[in-house]
């Protein structure tokens, strides 16, 4: 926990005003019972209504203010707490969008989203409570002591059995529960991954009339977290049970040894009264004090996952003098190898290969042949295992990550369009662009055939993931997104693939026309799509199996050949 602590900074001023005024508060509770007793032995016994009503006025003070003390503590305990955990969601949440595809690869979607939502509420709300109830109790139960033994120091004697059975009972439970609250977090994550994948997916789902088997699954886990969780929440609650045994039997025995002392005098009436009730604090400060380890041993276990996160080093390190511009759209892979995180099997193999400013390369190869491998090393979305990659001449290790990525825009194979309108997801590509390069961008991608359709034009609105656009629809608009960051380097990887053959055409066209000087990489899976390229990759296996030209490669590749006659006759049977 003591990792976190330096998020507390900003709020350092709540985080010290909420102990104090809590204390202020506790000072408060403590003087009442000892103003009650003056009431009952000295103005009720003495009937002197003039002191029973000067002493009730100033327990009447004394309440008021220390629910005053106490509104405002806790207004400055909840200021602090969840402004704490609003820092440690800020910070972790900045920390992932650092992460490389090889991080990320490691922490699954649903866990980061619990560890930014109920991993942080947790650690507000045990922040909170450490700021009130952990400071109350003590300083309750120290005050409470005092004035027991100020009244009667023999009675006290009680407490030496009471407060040790109380503190095994919590030690024992606190043992046996930190285990089973680590456990239950991984069950959320595991909630939390079924319903990601089944509302993303929820169409898919539908089509295949799987709701059935989808609400089984999620009855399982969901089944499972609540097993943990009540397993984990039956430990807890004996705390309750076990402290209320020991609490009245202390109160009785306090009555018992108490009452013999009223009947011969040694002890005031009032004095007994506010000494069960000093003892009632003595043992609630205990019992608030088990809640409080109870919720810290959940938010230990929420700390501990969220340091993973923040603990965790990009894989994407910068230089520390990087390069800050890119001198044209060359390209150039110097013997690279590449294996995926935790994986021994190399998915690029000895790559060597250069390409030239300006040049439209084309790549195919069959499914996992690691096309769109090869070209996430170039934005450096992976690093290299072995070798080299150089864009402008420079080695992308050396650039800085935003000159290297603005240089470098990247259609991916999942478009993902962000909830607003169709101008805010265009400036994602450039966020001072106007109206006239947002409308050129579009022309070039024949996105603005269907935008300028909307009444709305610029301003339609783009629901959650871009779900109110066709397939083909969202890749030309990625493709416009991507055209107004003024690249060097454009890759394409497999955007064109929901586009009609003449749409995919006209693209093309537009490209070679209007960016003869930006270097267009382009993954495909229809030869059509890359035929006019100026040097076409065949991939295989994690090798370059052959380079050359459309026509050269019809004679000199077999597998280029193999997968163009297997589309032609695809053609010519429609």
């Amino acid at each position: 926990m003591k990792k976190l602590f330096p998020f507390m900074k900003k709020y350092t001023k709540y985080a010290i005003l909420c102990p104090i005024l809590m204390i202020l508060e506790v000072v408060a509770d403590i003087i009442i019972p000892y103003l009650m007793s003056l009431i009952v032995d000295v103005g009720i016994a003495g009937r002197d209504i003039n002191y029973v009503v000067k002493v009730g006025i100033v327990m009447i003070l004394a309440a008021l203010f220390g629910m005053v003390m106490g509104i405002m503590s806790s207004h400055y305990g909840a200021k602090a707490g969840y402004g704490f955990a609003a820092e440690i969601r800020k910070a972790t949440f900045k920390k992932v969008q650092s992460f490389s595809y090889a991080n990320l690869d490691k922490f699954s979607v649903s866990s980061l989203i619990t560890r930014l939502t109920n991993d942080c509420n947790t650690l507000g709300q045990v922040a909170m409570m450490s700021l009130r109830m952990a400071v109350r109790a003590p300083f309750m139960m120290i005050f409470a002591l005092i004035m027991a033994l100020r009244i009667n120091a023999s009675l006290a004697g009680v407490f030496m059995v009471s407060i040790p059975v109380m503190a095994v009972f919590l030690v024992i439970i606190m043992t046996k529960a930190r285990p089973l609250f680590i456990k239950m977090q991984s069950r959320v994550d595991r909630v939390n991954a079924i319903i990601q994948e089944n509302l993303t997916g929820i169409r898919v789902v539908k089509s295949f009339n799987r709701q059935s088997h989808e609400e089984q699954r999620f009855k399982e886990r969901n089944d499972s977290l609540r097993d943990t969780a009540l397993y984990a929440i039956s430990k807890v609650i004996m705390v309750g049970p076990l402290m209320n045994i020991v609490t009245y039997s202390t109160i009785i025995a306090v009555l018992w040894f108490g009452g013999k002392q009223v009947v011969v005098g040694s002890m005031g009436s009032g004095e007994l009264i506010s000494f069960v009730t000093y003892i009632t604090q003595i043992l609630m400060s205990l019992m608030m004090l088990s809640m409080f380890f109870m919720q810290l041993l959940r938010g230990m276990a929420s700390a501990s996952r969220i340091n993973e996160v923040l603990e965790t080093d990009s894989e994407i390190k910068e230089d520390s003098s990087p390069v800050m511009n890119m001198a044209d759209g060359s390209i150039k892979f110097d013997n690279v190898s590449f294996a995926y995180p935790l994986s021994s099997e190399e998915a690029l193999k000895n790559i060597s290969l250069e390409i030239k400013s300006g040049e439209t390369v084309g790549v195919i190869g069959s499914t996992g042949s690691s096309k769109s491998t090869l070209v996430q090393l170039i934005p450096r979305l992976y690093d290299v295992t072995a070798g080299a990659v150089e864009v402008g001449g420079v080695d992308v290790k050396k650039y800085h990550i935003k000159t290297l990525r603005d240089k470098v825009a990247f259609v991916l194979q999942k478009n993902v369009l962000f909830s607003g309108t169709i101008r805010e997801n265009m400036k994602w590509g450039n966020e001072n662009a106007t109206d006239e390069q947002i409308i050129n961008a579009l022309r070039l991608s024949q996105a603005w055939e269907f935008v300028s359709g909307y009444e709305d034009g610029l301003d339609h609105i783009v629901v959650q993931g871009g779900d109110n656009f066709s397939g083909g629809q969202k890749q030309r608009l990625a493709i416009a997104r991507a055209l107004l960051k003024s690249p060097e380097v454009i890759v394409l990887d497999d955007s064109t693939s929901a586009v009609d053959m003449g749409t995919d055409a006209k693209i093309q066209k537009a490209f070679k026309e209007e960016l003869g000087s930006v270097t267009t990489i382009i993954i495909a899976q229809r030869i059509s799509s890359i035929q006019h390229a100026d040097k076409i990759l065949v991939m295989n296996e994690g090798e370059i199996e052959s380079t050359g030209t459309h026509e050269t490669l019809m004679e000199s590749s077999p597998i280029y050949k193999e997968i163009y006659e297997s589309q032609q006759k695809g053609v010519v049977g429609q």
